[in-house]
């Protein structure tokens, strides 16, 4: 019977199986469930309405909610559609919070849902029935991540179970995009509603921002006007066609592109204006900054701008209006989708450019130099990294040697470094969230794999992220999917990022000089492939550089071929 035929006879469903099926139908594909004592709706109605016929999402068991959350993050990455996360109660739902900062300050949406301990204590489907009924209610449930969702609410009813779910999708996938929450009390799950318009079309249309064709004009008149320009790009440059559309704006105008803790790829690394990831001496010059969706375009410590710079903002929510303090000038904000506005950019500034011929082709000769001076020394320094302990540069370009011609991408979470990679491609680089919520690389990197199986996915990471990421639960979700998943773990031994933070605002402190610097050491280190080949993964230990490539090229064939995951330790300085 389909659900049409079951709406035709007044057939009903129970809210949760209604729930589901709706995710279904507004585009949803996974729901990553870490199930619990409030999920017996969830499951009843998964069962219901797979007897009756109802599409519903894959849903599938993650034993982490961190890594539910990470591997929703991937999904969207590799496909730009938005999926499903449940969690159990509270608990589970303080689990996700680290994975909701994550969302919340790159822009990913996702739908996250948690079950809330029963109401009732007795009298009504679904009331308490175990101790943790009362032990897990809370005031306030969602408190814990509502600063980090767009939207919340709570299910009242079962016959707001389409409609709620029509809304919560549409603001999550609408500019700037973002995770949304709704809460799940058992008894509303457990009651009946109507199944007759479970299937239908979205009755709720994403909203899309764009700049004002004015606005656009006046950039590209800022363009035309400008002597030394520059432009910052973190999040990439949003799709296939920014990424060519950015890639060719720059070369034609001549314009230095800075990589600055680039979170996605904006131009390839070999760009002939690509001027690597510090902006200091570009920004004392510029006298206008294109900045591309950045949270942070350059650090006002230590870069100041020159008098008089004017600086053009980019990006979703170009103000990032999210956090209190961000105080970077902008003397126009352009809203929208990255790709579209550089393309509309581009597109307007394209009038000026026979006017401005000496001016530009002077300029990208002289950036044109520049850059590729830096990328020989770039990749000078991370030849000289094979040493008795490698560096990360030297990792990343025996990485790149070994992806080189193949459909790749490339996840660091304080792991292999941007500058020695040869990348091209839209989408074969990503960086760990800007809100440092560790164990970020391994789930995001299967949500990645499992979205795009026929792409070869790297995660790398440090070895402190690497535990932050409950690599058993990751290690477990690799084998009973049959992701075949290639991590890589940078072992230092230490937290690294908080030794360079310690030396960077104390150089010449106590800590600098001690040998044996408080609160970094993560000795004596596990060994991280016992970890790994307790789910059958495929495992090497590097020690040596000049042992390196040719584990990394077996590693990618184990992948390729054999398509189950494996896991390399390598130990670094």
């Amino acid at each position: 019977m389909t659900a049409a035929a079951a709406g035709d006879a007044g057939d009903k469903i129970t809210a949760g199986g209604a729930i589901l099926a709706r995710l279904k139908a507004v585009g949803v594909d996974y729901i990553f469930a870490n199930s619990g004592t409030d999920f017996p709706p969830i499951i009843e109605g998964l069962a219901e309405a797979a007897a009756k016929q109802i599409p519903l999402p894959k849903a599938v068991v993650i034993p982490h909610e961190n890594a539910a959350m990470g591997m929703a993050y991937g999904y969207y990455l590799a496909t730009g559609r938005a999926q499903a996360v449940m969690a159990h109660t509270n608990v589970g739902l303080a689990n996700c919070a680290i994975g909701a900062i994550n969302a919340a300050t790159e822009h990913i949406p996702m739908l996250l849902f948690s079950g809330r301990t029963p109401v009732t204590e007795k009298g009504r489907l679904g009331a308490r029935t175990v101790p943790i009924g009362w032990g897990q209610e809370m005031r306030d449930q969602t408190a814990m991540i509502r600063e980090t969702v767009k939207w919340d609410y709570e299910l009242k009813f079962p016959e707001q179970a389409v409609e709620i779910i029509d809304r919560a999708y549409a603001i999550a996938t609408s500019t700037p995009r973002g995770p949304v929450y709704l809460s799940l009390p058992r008894e509303v799950l457990c009651e009946p509603c109507p199944s007759k318009e479970l299937e239908r079309p979205g009755t709720i249309a994403s909203a899309t921002s764009a700049p004002r064709a004015a606005d656009i004009e006046v950039a590209a008149l800022m363009l035309r006007n400008a002597k030394r320009p520059l432009i910052i790009s973190q999040r990439g440059a949003g799709s296939e066609k920014g990424f060519e559309a950015l890639s060719k704006l720059t070369l034609d105008w001549g314009i230095p592109v800075c990589q600055y803790w680039a979170v996605q790829l904006g131009v390839p690394t070999d760009h002939p204006m690509a001027v690597g990831v510090d902006p200091a001496r570009w920004l004392a010059e510029a006298d206008l900054v294109l900045v591309l969706d950045c949270l942070a375009p350059w650090s006002p410590d230590i870069h100041p701008l020159a008098d008089g710079c004017k600086v053009v903002h980019i990006g979703q929510d170009p103000l990032y209006s999210r956090f209190p303090v961000r105080n970077f000038p902008c003397h126009l904000a352009l809203v929208g989708d990255t790709a579209e506005v550089i393309i509309s950019l581009a597109d307007a500034a394209e009038a000026h450019l026979a006017e401005t011929t000496r001016d530009r082709d002077r300029r990208r000769e002289a950036v044109k130099t520049a850059a590729m001076k830096r990328r020989d020394e770039a990749l000078r320094q991370a030849a000289a990294g094979d040493s008795e302990r490698m560096t990360k540069a030297f990792v990343s370009l025996c990485l790149s040697k070994a992806i080189d011609g193949k459909n790749a991408t490339v996840l660091s979470e304080l792991g292999a470094p941007l500058e020695p990679l040869t990348l091209r491609e839209h989408g074969s680089w990503y960086q760990e969230p800007h809100s440092g919520g560790l164990g970020w690389s391994f789930p995001t990197g299967l949500g990645m794999k499992l979205a795009a199986p026929e792409k070869l996915i790297i995660a790398t990471m440090g070895d402190g992220s690497y535990m932050f990421s409950n690599p058993v639960a990751c290690h477990q979700i690799a084998e009973a999917m049959e992701i075949p998943l290639l991590v890589l773990v940078l072992n230092n031994t230490e937290w690294g990022a908080v030794r360079q933070s310690v030396l960077g605002v104390y150089p010449n402190g106590y800590a600098a000089k001690s040998n044996d610097m408080p609160l970094v050491s993560l000795a004596p280190s596990p060994d991280f492939t016992k970890v790994a080949s307790a789910s059958r993964a495929w495992t090497a230990k590097v020690e040596r550089g000049d042992e390196l490539l040719p584990v990394l090229e077996r590693a990618i064939e184990h992948v390729t071929k054999e398509k189950t995951q494996a896991l390399v330790e390598i130990r670094i300085i």
